[in-house]
């Protein structure tokens, strides 16, 4: 199995690449050089694994909500490299990404992305029987007043918006917060995560039927 993923959402560009269940990756933190890094990163991993594009069974990618410039560059980017095999693709959310990156360390995970204008993208996720974390509510895109709050569970907060409303945060959780990390970022390597059950079910869907998630209605180039 040989899935390519891309996760481009937020100030963080990455690309993973997974054969077998061996996984190479580039990670980079490069606010507004997505457009020129994402392919150079795609194009070093295919040669490292000596595989083409028509190789791979599927391409994953972060989906959104995050940063509207970088969503579009994902789905533009695997538009771009899927039409041209068919490859089928698996959109992965980029809150639960996030979440993902801890399901080695914590039960609970709270993703809050910092959204601009007084704004988070939220997001409650619990690890399940497989190691995977799995969307415990609806996300949204919401200001912290109105972030959803858990009432069992000791919790670990990720992302951005846990640096930019840390007071606000630790307040709203009180004692069931267990730390926080706000200066972490979603990375390919964690949509790969999620992506490969979605692929061995058979839930991978054609390339025309990808969508971005945006969740605000009015959307800035952040």
């Amino acid at each position: 199995m040989k899935i390519l993923a891309i996760e481009t959402a937020t100030e963080a560009c990455s690309a993973a690449l997974d054969i077998d269940d061996s996984c190479i990756h580039h990670f980079e933190v490069a606010p507004r050089r997505h457009t020129e890094m994402l392919l150079p990163m795609i194009d070093d991993l295919l040669h490292q694994a000596d595989i083409q594009t028509s190789d791979l069974d599927a391409i994953a990618f972060g989906q959104g909500p995050g940063a509207f410039t970088g969503v579009r560059i994902a789905i533009g980017v695997i538009q771009g490299l899927a039409f041209a095999h068919n490859t089928p693709v698996i959109p992965v959310s980029t809150l639960n990404a996030l979440a993902q990156r801890y399901a080695d360390e914590y039960t609970h995970v709270a993703t809050a992305i910092d959204a601009r204008m007084q704004e988070i993208y939220w997001g409650l996720y619990m690890k399940n029987e497989l190691g995977l974390m799995q969307q415990m509510s609806d996300e949204k895109v919401c200001s912290v007043l109105d972030a959803t709050m858990p009432t069992q569970g000791d919790w670990f907060g990720a992302g951005t918006g846990w640096k930019t409303y840390e007071k606000e945060l630790q307040l709203k959780f009180k004692e069931n917060l267990i730390g926080f990390n706000g200066e972490v970022f979603p990375s390919a390597v964690d949509v790969i995560a999620l992506a490969k059950p979605i692929y061995l079910e058979g839930k991978a869907i054609p390339v025309e039927q990808a969508i971005p998630v945006y969740l605000r209605n009015k959307v800035i180039n952040n």
